[in-house]
């Protein structure tokens, strides 16, 4: 299924209508800020071994990411107690970055079964922002886009994409073409923050 919703002004009754196969265990294709990104509920076990499955990866291995609503949202997930690091969060979402933070028990032992730190987001994107409000739990996701893949067209246009990915996934939402530079990752556990992968975003500490 392929479901167009504004950029700018998501349709509640679509929001409404993704946070339904969400909670179904259902897998979406969405845009964000920067790639085009495959999600679920993080409280689905059974859906994000479906992604690492897509993704050819077992799902203690995967590097996954998890897209929260807020800074509030993220501190009941993660160890967010250092001032420094909740300034830097505060400075940089909504936007382009996934920041490495130490997980707490909140986080599903499948995706921290020996590392206990987790990728976290805030896109400055109207339609993933939509189905957070609505939905109200976390969205585990990675990006739809491999390193090694260089067919641009099938992860920047939603069309192409949903054709490429529609027996993977329940839904792929088209929210516009789709951006080709990822986010800036940065590790904030330790004592200064350090970049480990430079993408759209340009920190400021």
């Amino acid at each position: 299924m392929i479901v167009k919703i504004h950029p700018d002004n998501p349709q509640p009754r679509l929001i409404k209508k993704v946070c339904e196969i969400l909670s179904q265990g259902g897998v979406m294709i969405y845009p964000t800020d920067t790639l085009y990104g495959i999600g679920c509920d993080l409280c689905q076990p059974k859906a994000i071994e479906r992604i690492a499955r897509l993704k050819g990866i077992p799902a203690e291995k995967a590097q996954f990411s998890i897209v929260f609503r807020d800074l509030s949202h993220i501190a009941e997930y993660c160890k967010l107690t250092d001032n420094k690091t909740f300034k830097l969060l505060k400075r940089h979402l909504p936007g382009p970055f996934t920041f490495i933070l130490e997980a707490n028990n909140k986080i599903p032992k499948i995706l921290t079964p020996k590392k206990k730190t987790i990728g976290v987001r805030i896109p400055d994107h109207s339609i993933v922002m939509a189905i957070l409000k609505e939905f109200g739990h976390p969205i585990l996701t990675t990006s739809v886009k491999n390193n090694e893949e260089e067919t641009t067209e099938y992860f920047t246009d939603p069309e192409l994409i949903h054709e490429r990915y529609r027996s993977f996934v329940d839904i792929v939402i088209d929210g516009g073409y789709g951006n080709l530079t990822a986010s800036t990752i940065v590790d904030c556990t330790g004592e200064m923050p350090v970049i480990l992968r430079q993408g759209a975003g340009i920190l400021e500490i």
